[in-house]
């Protein structure tokens, strides 16, 4: 190949590069999480305890903008996990829940919440310190019982999003 032509290749291809990235599909963060003892209803999609959509490959994707009420955090590609009717597992526990949040990527975190019927029962604060790849808080539900939809929610420190994660728990059945 001459060197004309070479370059004219290059050229092409250094052209239609940013073409390319363009067309490709915006995603979101790189860092993700979410409740997987007890098992929220992304990590049951996940396990195949509950058969689930797109959400069974990526449990840990429930990402939306911070102070959201919402199991699939605003996103339509997990709205499933609004569905109360699916036929998640009902965990069975005593008033003082450990949650634990798997993190395959750790950002900053100002605070987790945790609340049960729009109420918080429990923040917190992290003050923007980076996580290992597994917490857990111990979350006491005080005066809740019987059958509870908990959400969890993992604010971000330094972005706008939170990830989202919902729970049914039997309170004061285990």
């Amino acid at each position: 190949m001459s060197l004309k032509k070479r370059i004219t290749s290059v050229a092409a291809v250094a052209a239609a590069t940013p073409l390319m990235f363009a067309l490709l599909p915006a995603g979101t963060a790189m860092a993700h999480g979410y409740v997987s003892s007890p098992a929220s209803r992304q990590a049951q999609c996940a396990a195949g305890t509950v058969s689930c959509g797109e959400i069974k490959y990526e449990p840990q994707s429930v990402e939306g903008p911070k102070g959201l009420r919402s199991c699939s955090g605003g996103n339509a590609r997990f709205a499933e996990l609004d569905d109360d009717s699916k036929g998640w597992q009902v965990t069975p526990v005593g008033r003082s829940v450990n949650f634990t949040w798997t993190l395959t990527v750790q950002h900053r975190t100002s605070t987790w919440e945790y609340f049960v019927g729009g109420n918080r029962v429990k923040v917190v604060d992290d003050g923007g310190a980076q996580p290992p790849s597994s917490v857990t808080h111990n979350v006491d539900l005080g005066n809740v019982s019987g059958k509870q939809k908990l959400l969890a929610v993992w604010n971000i420190a330094d972005t706008g999003n939170a990830f989202y994660a919902c729970i049914d728990v039997n309170v004061g059945a285990a």
